[in-house]
């Protein structure tokens, strides 16, 4: 039987600032506006062609979560040598959630945080 899924075409943060939070992922990550609309709603694209829906927040609360919380943890970033997006993120002044470690599989991983407190990670393999 062949796969009726072909791969993931987004993942979505609820903001509680979209544009503000895609224009973070643009200037800070490299990704470009996609599509946006006046919902707000946008979506940003990353190099590789791969897309990011940023959307309004309902409201609710903020759940505590790290990495081991049930659900979706975080979103796993490629990069192709990790001490120079790192170095790249520290002039932005980002908040690193701890310190380096192995990836599962091999590779180096880093964790940040987005403006919103979404928990990123760096990966090289």
């Amino acid at each position: 039987m062949s796969s009726i899924i072909s791969g993931i075409d987004h993942p979505a943060i609820a903001a509680s600032d979209v544009d503000a939070l895609a224009k973070w992922y643009c200037d800070v990550l490299g990704y470009t506006v996609f599509f946006s609309s006046d919902k707000p709603l946008c979506i940003i694209q990353a190099p590789d062609g791969t897309y990011i829906e940023v959307m309004p927040q309902d409201g609710s609360p903020r759940p505590h979560r790290n990495t081991a919380t049930p659900g979706w943890s975080h979103l796993a970033l490629r990069v192709a040598d990790l001490d120079v997006a790192v170095a790249a993120l520290d002039r932005f002044h980002v908040t690193w959630e701890g310190a380096e470690f192995g990836a599962a599989g091999g590779g180096r991983i880093r964790n940040f945080f987005d403006p919103e407190g979404n928990l990123l990670q760096l990966v090289q393999r």
